[in-house]
């Protein structure tokens, strides 16, 4: 597990210039944060003439502190009639702000619109990189919270420009330090510059070290002299297989549900042409038709690779979701969720909550009474509130990414029946007669249980678990107010009509298709168990829906570009699994398809873009499709 996250502590004694107590260091000079950003930053990168008119231009900053580095280069970008069509910045902060002190940084009342922008999208406190997007998604920020020095190895990204800044090197070292400098090498793209405010002989040396021609130029304030560099090594790096990312093209996406959609929704933003094959006439037929659903994130003890994920998936997609229901273009509340704890008491999770050091706007540790008085008296258990949970209709999610004025092309009905390689190595998708639907640079296949049939076998048992869901008509019974959705075993919710939604059954490998009067009473009896009273009702009011879910055994997603095979020289881990070219994957979302069907489509186009993954590389390794494949090559291995 990463080390604890700690909040920075900012004294405001000098309003020209914040003292950090932790590095005992300003975060800027008293002559100004915006002057010295455009001075040595930018200057010193030479933008924004660097970006001119390119698709993409990406930008790694070492210490992300008050957000005047990314502010100075939005501010730079909008004023650019010149420039390039997507802007990445990614930086890190191992001690980031909170959001009041964020806010009295930049002003208090008089905070300047672009970072009143960026206080409003602050994310919680939490050890993960945080994808915040901003000017219609043109402008995108990879926000990582915690050590350079963890984050740094983590990162996946061609950077074309660095910004090395951060407390001074006698205050904060490991910031500068030859190991961190050296793994500039594996970020940089060719080409890429470099510039900072200090010259100090480590950095230098550090740089040259790492493969950069370095050079002093006039410095900014009281700073005689600051360094820029050039990435020129003089040799190519090796790069693992499963880290081989695209850089552009067109793309199909086969399958029209949640996964599917976000997937188009992405390649989208990143300015790939995406055309979308549904074989029903509608989207959203599947396990994604549902009228609500829950969204809410995960908290466990270890803090490991499952929970991680799901923390990253419920932040991305709330914020996304948060967006569009602001626009009514999605349809669901996100005003909070009570999740119950059967085994823990109110002890035990407030000594996790605090042992994670988890900020209350992620998940909040409740006793009984304080969980009665937010749900209105209907759960008396203890809880963990998710503040920014709550329910979405999945049904006007996947309208909302595949709306029609967004430019991605739908056709349904249209089952795409083979894939083929054709020359120059495009895929086309043919019909069930053997012409030719599309041919197109990248296919992800997003159609859930048929994955396989095109895919081939991806070396992992997958789960079908069918589950029914009950709907209750608001008048059918004497319900109390619901202003919260409640899970635990089971869930409930109230929908936007007042209609009340519970469930879901979970039953492995049942094709059963028809509701069944029993399931329904499986779910009142869940139902009845999160209220604690019984809950009576006449079974011929209720109506409900059943879908099946596609799961895998660690029940996280399979998520990337297919393995072509098993054997590598480094099976241990997916990222040296060679791979298919152009061909991707984003299924087996199982029960959370709300929460992790965005930030599945963000790496899958990312992977088909080039553009900076929005997970840590461990994170990749634990929901890339190919780790079912290095597992298999690891048995053989061991075997032999």
């Amino acid at each position: 597990m990463n080390d604890v996250l700690r909040p920075a502590r900012i004294v405001f004694d000098d309003a020209s210039a914040p003292r950090s107590l932790d590095y005992d260091d300003v975060y800027h000079p008293r002559a100004g944060a915006a002057a010295q950003a455009r001075h040595v930053f930018l200057g010193g990168n030479q933008l924004p003439a660097r970006w001119a008119r390119r698709r993409h231009f990406v930008i790694v900053e070492t210490g992300f502190g008050l957000g005047h580095n990314f502010l100075a280069c939005w501010e730079a970008w909008r004023a650019d009639p010149q420039r390039c069509e997507h802007l990445w910045f990614v930086s890190v902060e191992k001690h980031p702000p909170r959001r009041d002190d964020l806010r009295r940084a930049h002003g208090d009342r008089d905070v300047d619109p672009s970072a009143r922008l960026l206080i409003d999208a602050w994310p919680p406190l939490t050890p993960d990189l945080h994808a915040l997007e901003f000017d219609g998604g043109r402008v995108s920020l990879r926000l990582a919270f915690g050590d350079a020095r963890h984050w740094l190895p983590q990162w996946m990204v061609q950077a074309d420009a660095f910004m090395l800044d951060g407390f001074a090197p006698d205050r904060n070292p490991a910031l500068w330090s030859a190991e961190l400098l050296a793994r500039l090498r594996h970020l940089a793209a060719p080409g890429a510059t470099a510039a900072t405010w200090s010259v100090a002989r480590a950095v230098r040396d550090g740089l040259e070290s790492a493969g950069f021609e370095v050079a002093r130029q006039p410095g900014f304030g009281a700073k005689r002299e600051m360094l820029v560099a050039r990435f020129a090594p003089g040799y190519a790096l090796r790069v693992p297989e499963g880290r081989r990312f695209g850089r552009g093209g067109t793309a199909a996406v086969v399958g029209a549900g949640l996964a599917g959609a976000a997937a188009a929704d992405a390649l989208r933003r990143h300015g790939v042409p995406v055309t979308v094959f549904e074989q029903q006439a509608h989207v959203a037929q599947g396990a994604s038709g549902q009228r609500g659903g829950l969204l809410h994130g995960v908290v466990h003890a270890d803090d490991g690779p499952y929970a991680r994920w799901h923390r990253a998936a419920f932040l991305h997609a709330a914020r996304g979701f948060a967006a569009g229901i602001a626009q009514e273009r999605v349809v669901g509340r996100l005003n909070g969720l009570l999740r119950r704890e059967r085994h823990l008491g109110v002890a035990e999770l407030r000594q996790r909550a605090h042992a994670l050091a988890l900020p209350d706007d992620y998940a909040r540790p409740l006793d009984a009474g304080q969980a009665v008085e937010l749900s209105a008296g209907t759960a008396a258990w203890p809880a963990w509130l998710f503040p920014t949970g709550g329910w979405v209709d999945p049904r006007s999610a996947v309208s909302a990414w595949l709306g029609h004025d967004n430019g991605i092309e739908l056709r349904a009905p249209a089952r795409v029946n083979a894939l083929r390689r054709a020359a120059g190595g495009r895929w086309q998708l043919l019909d069930g007669q053997g012409r030719v639907l599309a041919e197109v640079d990248h296919v992800v296949l997003a159609n859930a249980h048929d994955t396989q049939r095109l895919a081939g076998p991806l070396e992992v048992a997958l789960r079908s678990v069918r589950g029914q869901v009950t709907m209750l008509p608001a008048d059918a019974a004497r319900l109390p107010a619901l202003p919260l959705p409640l899970a635990g075993d089971g869930y409930v919710l109230a929908l936007r009509d007042g209609d009340w939604l519970c469930g879901a059954t979970h039953d492995v490998d049942d094709a059963h298709a028809d509701l069944r009067d029993d399931d329904h009473r499986r779910n009142l009896d869940t139902l009845s168990g999160l209220l604690g009273r019984q809950v009576a009702i006449d079974p011929a009011r209720v109506t409900g829906r059943v879908a099946w879910r596609l799961s895998t055994p660690d029940r996280l997603p399979l998520v990337g570009s297919l393995p072509s095979h098993s054997a590598s020289v480094r099976p241990d881990q997916p990222r040296f699994l060679p791979r298919h070219d152009g061909l991707h994957v984003l299924a087996a979302l199982g029960s959370r398809g709300l929460a992790q069907s965005a930030l599945g489509g963000e790496i899958v186009a990312s992977w088909i873009s080039g553009a900076p993954m929005p997970v840590a590389s461990d994170t990749l390794d634990a929901v890339d499709v190919a780790r079912w494949s290095a597992r298999v090559a690891r048995i053989r291995n061991a075997a032999s």
